[in-house]
């Protein structure tokens, strides 16, 4: 359990490094920093990918376990207490909701037509992938669990479910080359659009990447689908390089906080260590 602690809080760095990395370049100014691939300065803000992932890792911490129910109530409390942290208007909506006593059995499926397909899901479960990384199957168990509570549709759960199994891979010691390392989050994942990308992924060369970045998708159109594959890919090609999967991911533009988050979560698990100068400028974590 030690050693699962310890993966995990390396993946929850990962991410929110990652997270805070990619929102710098919203803002029009930076693009000279990406240009140049030189760290934007000042403190980076992370946003609601980190926010929500704090929950499912005190989550694991206090339970071993995700219990839908409470993992809820603690999103709905950190959404309360910081709302500005750049949730999207359905997670708000929703968790709004949740936080005047609603039940997200039946608002989750209402949230969309067939509930939520969006990146949220996919962009805070790395750290539990971590945790459970020497068991595929209870790691495609309790990442749907983690997924439900917001994302009722079944892409939405398929992309949580392929981040949580690519990180949990990349805990391993193992080492695996970038196509099977896809080709098993592949096989993992249920059937899906999700993972029908995931194949494609599979058998695009690292040299490919302007067609990685058409056939994948960036999170530009916020799905699981369009964010997931794409994020696989880098993560398996740059395995031992945190700031070349980093870069990689921002070039590429799209849902830049939420891609990076997702990337970062899984590939400092594979390089089991983060620059210091990067975490250097990321804004603390809670406690």
């Amino acid at each position: 359990m030690g050693q699962n602690l310890r993966l995990m809080m390396l993946s929850l760095e990962g991410l929110s490094v990652g997270d805070a990395f990619g929102e710098q370049f919203f803002n029009p100014a930076n693009l000279k920093y990406l240009n140049a691939q030189a760290l934007p300065p000042g403190e980076w803000k992370w946003t609601d990918d980190t926010h929500m992932a704090l929950s499912i890792v005190e989550m694991l911490k206090e339970e071993g376990t995700i219990d839908p129910d409470a993992l809820i109530k603690k999103f709905a409390y950190r959404y309360s207490k910081e709302p500005w942290r750049g949730y999207g208007w359905g997670a708000a909506r929703l968790l709004s909701k949740i936080a005047e006593g609603g039940d997200w059995r039946e608002l989750a499926p209402k949230l969309f037509v067939g509930g939520s397909y969006g990146n949220g899901a996919a962009m805070r479960v790395a750290p539990l992938g971590a945790f459970f990384n020497n068991d595929m199957k209870r790691i495609v168990k309790e990442a749907r669990k983690s997924a439900m509570v917001t994302h009722a549709h079944p892409e939405g759960q398929a992309g949580a479910i392929a981040v949580a199994l690519a990180a949990g891979l990349a805990a391993q010691e193992q080492t695996f080359k970038p196509s099977v390392f896809i080709s098993i989050v592949a096989e993992w994942t249920q059937e899906s659009e999700v993972k029908e990308k995931l194949l494609l992924a599979s058998k695009i060369s690292e040299d490919d990447f302007d067609y990685a970045v058409e056939a994948l998708g960036t999170g530009q159109r916020v799905s699981a689908q369009d964010t997931v594959p794409f994020c696989v890919w880098v993560a398996a090609h740059c395995a031992n390089d945190f700031e070349k999967a980093l870069w990689k991911t921002v070039s590429a533009g799209g849902d830049l906080d939420t891609t990076c988050a997702i990337v970062g979560g899984i590939v400092s698990l594979s390089c089991k260590k983060i620059p210091t100068n990067w975490l250097d400028h990321r804004e603390p974590l809670e406690g």
